[in-house]
């Protein structure tokens, strides 16, 4: 599965949802700028244009807000989306249930049918942090990514752990064929490497 929609390959868009409070603007301008920005709850969307390597499409990310009355609107952003990242408190277990009730919807669209997936486990600086492990169990990541690239990865917005790579995976599901990056994950996964990076610097800082 290469990259989707009608835009050329030298581009495509990324999709961050989340329920509101997850930290969806505060890890897009940590990894953008390498700064911690003190936000407020998303009215409308966010979009940062983050550069990668020569052989991988640029990246326009869409970070749009994760407020109740915001969430029947997100449907309106998936046309052409090549990758979707979904952001998930992993301290606030009392959330939980919303934000996989969100995810599953979400993924039920006709529109992101075969899109990858990446789920950004956030928040894991916290102490009491659910872990990736745990919370794809909460999420019941397996039986709803059936037949779709996925992965989970831990990270901190504040920090900016982890943020990198959750892009450097989107990026790579976007370019393999679904079987292959399934297998090239279980396989990094067991030794716990991800090889050479997708992203390279740009003069802002971004990656």
């Amino acid at each position: 599965m290469g990259v989707r929609g009608s835009k050329s390959k030298k581009q495509a868009q990324v999709l961050i949802l989340g329920l509101d409070g997850s930290g969806k603007t505060t890890l897009l301008y940590k990894l953008k700028y390498n700064e911690s920005v003190v936000t407020v709850p998303t009215v409308g969307f966010n979009v940062e244009m983050l550069d990668t390597d020569r052989s991988s499409p640029s990246l326009t990310v869409w970070d749009v807000g994760g407020q109740k009355r915001m969430r029947p609107y997100w449907r309106h952003y998936y046309a052409d989306t090549a990758g979707l990242m979904f952001v998930v408190d992993s301290w606030d277990q009392k959330r939980l249930d919303e934000a996989r009730g969100e995810l599953h919807q979400v993924l039920r669209s006709e529109s992101l049918k075969e899109v990858p997936l990446v789920v950004l486990a956030n928040k894991q600086d916290l102490p009491e942090a659910l872990s990736p492990d745990a919370l794809c169990v909460k999420l019941d990541l397996r039986r709803v990514c059936e037949g779709r690239a996925w992965f989970i990865q831990p990270c901190s917005a504040t920090t900016g752990m982890g943020l990198e790579e959750g892009f450097r995976r989107i990026v790579y599901l976007m370019k393999t064929p679904l079987k292959q990056a399934q297998e090239d994950i279980k396989d990094k996964m067991r030794s716990n490497s991800w090889g050479k990076s997708l992203l390279c610097s740009t003069s802002q800082k971004s990656f």
